[in-house]
């Protein structure tokens, strides 16, 4: 690590800790040279790769623009938004892989999603699902009114990492 006060090419780590929700890593160091201590930071990178095959970087505000069309005149706030775009990466990161497709991307959004704003819910699973015919809402409001039914306890639903089809799975919290 050069350091950026005299450019000399060695520093020495002082201290380390966690930050972000232990995304990433911060250390303090200091300079053999000029003797002066800098910080720096180390994140965890995460990609997602499009249907294309390109990896572009994890980004909640990518996850927070997408859940805003779906949003659009609910009344769901920029809080929620941002709570809402940390589960997803929470989700996707417990994968614990580097590269992630982003239709799972899209799955861990569900969840969090539902558990929000049904209406929201339903506008953005209508893209991401592909509806095709109101025969598609009807299962999917169908599904929303058993599960509304069967988890009036103290559980919620979720979508988890590499599920598939349209049947939610029910975690505690």
């Amino acid at each position: 690590m050069h350091c950026p006060y005299c450019r000399h090419d060695d520093s020495k780590v002082i201290d380390t800790r966690g930050a972000d929700d232990g995304n990433s890593i911060r250390r303090r160091r200091e300079c053999p040279e000029c003797g002066r201590r800098f910080s720096t930071v180390e994140a965890i990178s995460l990609a997602v790769i499009k249907r294309n095959g390109v990896a572009v970087p994890f980004s909640r505000d990518k996850v927070i623009n997408g859940v805003r069309r779906a949003c659009k005149g609910r009344p769901v706030t920029e809080d929620d938004l941002a709570k809402l775009a940390a589960r997803v990466e929470d989700t996707v990161r417990q994968s614990a892989s580097a590269e992630i497709p982003s239709n799972e991307v899209g799955l861990a959004i569900l969840g969090p999603l539902r558990d929000l704003d049904e209406v929201a819910y339903l506008r953005f699973a209508s893209v991401y699902r592909s509806f095709e015919s109101v025969s598609d809402f009807e299962i999917e409001i169908e599904d929303l009114r058993s599960n509304k039914c069967s988890s009036s306890d103290t559980s919620h639903t979720s979508a988890k990492i590499g599920t598939s089809g349209r049947t939610p799975v029910t975690s505690p919290t």
